[in-house]
């Protein structure tokens, strides 16, 4: 394989509507960036990404709570004991919406000052996160990619706020891939992000070698996807016969 950069651009063979985005978590300000000339929330600087040249942001650039989970902001108690979210009527009480505090990922304090963003064409380093926006079918072919070599199962990780903390810190930290449907974030759904029904699919750093092989060398459209229901079964059965032939002949 050659370098990820150029590995990425299987990606392309999607034809996504809007172009997958590279993230970069920075201890020190890159060179070479634009920094943003805005102020946004961390999903919406996704969505700014998708249809901008790279650029990069500090903490001065954020609204919402994205300096909270990059670490860039101490902790406000106000916001952490669950006095809002009942007031915004998306918690019944203070009790719940503060215990999604206790596991919502976040960085270490001041170990991140600077994010850097780049959509997929324009991509000069290797990102810390690729994040996806697909449709069901494209989300499929991902989500068969990263069992197709391992077998190992996928998992949904999130939460109705904060959504931006499991699509950008969680996969850097844990190093799995997770993803969500754009429409069950309040932030996002409030702030008109992305329209519903797309699958944002967060890919950390050490999964995209492994992904990118699968999509190079797997079928997209299996054979099972080309045929009828009453084919399939009658050639499962018959794929059955053959293996059991196979092995009593052993």
């Amino acid at each position: 394989m050659g370098s990820i950069q150029q590995d990425l651009s299987i990606f392309n063979k999607f034809k996504f509507e809007r172009p997958p985005v590279g993230v970069k978590f920075l201890f020190g300000k890159p060179a070479g960036i634009k920094r943003l000339d805005k102020t946004l929330a961390l999903c919406e600087m996704l969505k700014e990404a998708q249809q901008s040249p790279p650029f990069y942001v500090d903490k001065e650039n954020f609204e919402c709570v994205g300096p909270l989970i990059l670490g860039m902001a101490e902790p406000e108690p106000l916001f952490e004991s669950g006095q809002i979210g009942p007031r915004l009527e998306l918690f019944k009480e203070p009790r719940a919406n503060n215990r999604i505090y206790y596991y919502i990922p976040r960085m270490i304090r001041d170990t991140v000052n600077y994010l850097v963003f780049s959509p997929l064409d324009k991509l000069s380093f290797t990102p810390d996160v690729l994040i996806v926006a697909a449709n069901p079918t494209q989300a499929e072919i991902i989500l068969r990619a990263m069992t197709y070599t391992t077998g190992k199962m996928w998992t949904a990780k999130g939460t109705s706020v904060i959504e931006c903390a499991w699509l950008f810190v969680y996969p850097y930290l844990s190093g799995e891939l997770n993803f969500t449907v754009t429409g069950l974030s309040s932030g996002m759904k409030a702030r008109e992000v992305f329209p519903p029904d797309l699958l944002l699919i967060s890919i950390p750093w050490d999964l995209l070698s492994t992904l990118v092989e699968s999509l190079q060398d797997m079928k997209w459209v299996p054979i099972e996807h080309t045929r009828s229901r009453d084919e399939n079964s009658a050639e499962f059965k018959k794929l059955a016969e053959e293996i059991q032939r196979e092995f009593q002949a052993k």
